[in-house]
């Protein structure tokens, strides 16, 4: 007989394992503050908890977090984990660490079925979503390895669920483990610092306006749909004016959620004056801001990053038309850690690497 593992379970979803085994709810809140807050994984330690509960515990449950196989350390204290699967694959957890605060970036797939063309997840392909347990798992291996400040203060300090893969296709688990991040008994983190990024997947959208209140993020990259659909596939069904309009919807004034818009900086794909142009006019009237993004190169890719001052211009041009513009620092590059370069190592069921290697073979014959 398995055992569940309790450690991806929400406050609602532990009351109700606890109802099932015949014991009281409240009992789900001290096992919340055991898992999250103290990281204790043996249940014969958790000694609020009656000797009788603790071994009907043992009997039907488990807390096992994500194992690391690999831990590499940036120039710039950047730090990224290998994280190993049950399954065989691996995915990639990065911490980048800033003044005043420390930025979780969380993988919520094992690869991807998406295909966005700069990214280094996609060309890995796609072979299973992860489990809320696994999701939240790299959240407490992080606050293992790193601990608290001198202060007594967390140092993972935000969230972005902007690792591998598209958050979005894998909507129950991740937003379980969003709440988990949330929970005051949990990890405790304010919906502004926890922030979702997907491709656009526009119904799922809509559905987490209603479910989890957090910021979002806009993989965009491109102002026009035929240029958006050649980087970004899933543009073919969801183009970028239903896009836009669900970030519409997205952003309640009475609720301020934040949205920001990202875009990779593309060496003559997307910079152009007339890029910017038309990124000022299809964002008109979306309180946002937008974060430009060096591309980062990976192994096969036929992209280059867009020189710095046409960055510096097409940052000022949108400054100059009244929009938030920020050029996001690259970091953990020196360890493949940084934006676009997370690839982990994934058994590729949907075949995707052989088709692209096939289709590359075919274009520059």
């Amino acid at each position: 007989m398995s055992r569940t593992n309790l450690l991806g379970l929400d406050l609602n979803s532990l009351e109700e394992f606890f109802a099932e085994i015949g014991e009281k709810p409240f009992r789900a809140r001290q096992l919340l503050q055991w898992i999250h807050q103290y990281r204790v994984v043996d249940f014969a330690e958790m000694t609020n908890l009656s000797k009788a509960l603790r071994q009907k515990l043992e009997e039907t449950a488990e807390v096992k977090p994500p194992e690391v196989l690999h831990e590499y350390i940036s120039k710039d204290d950047t730090r990224k984990w290998i994280i190993k699967l049950s399954c065989g694959n691996s995915i990639e957890t990065v911490y980048i660490p800033e003044k005043g605060r420390g930025t979780l970036c969380v993988s919520s797939q094992v690869g991807c079925a998406l295909a966005c063309t700069f990214c280094s997840t996609a060309q890995q392909g796609f072979s299973r979503n992860l489990t809320a347990s696994e999701i939240i798992g790299q959240v407490w291996l992080a606050n293992e390895y790193l601990g608290k400040d001198p202060k007594g203060n967390r140092v993972v300090t935000n969230v972005v669920m902007m690792g591998m893969g598209e958050p979005l296709a894998n909507y129950k688990n991740v937003v379980m483990a969003m709440k988990l991040m949330r929970d005051d008994l949990g990890y405790g983190i304010s919906w502004r610092r926890v922030t979702l990024s997907t491709s656009g997947m526009v119904p799922m959208i809509d559905k987490l306006r209603e479910d989890c209140h957090v910021s979002l993020a806009i993989s965009l990259h491109a102002a026009n749909d035929k240029l958006r659909s050649e980087i970004i596939p899933l543009n073919d069904k969801y183009p970028i004016k239903e896009l836009l309009a669900a970030c519409k919807r997205y952003v309640d004034v009475e609720q301020r959620r934040h949205i920001t818009i990202e875009y990779v900086m593309l060496d003559g794909i997307n910079d152009s004056i007339q890029d910017g142009k038309d990124l000022i006019r299809i964002l008109k009237g979306l309180p946002t801001k937008i974060n430009l993004i060096p591309f980062n190169p990976f192994p096969g890719t036929d992209y280059i990053c867009s020189p710095k001052p046409v960055i510096k211009r097409f940052q000022q041009q949108l400054t100059d038309a009244g929009l938030v513009a920020t050029i996001r620092k690259t970091r953990g590059d020196d360890i493949v850690a940084a934006c676009g370069q997370l690839a982990g190592e994934v058994q590729d069921k949907t075949r995707r690497t052989q088709r692209l290697a096939e289709a590359k073979q075919v274009t520059f014959q």
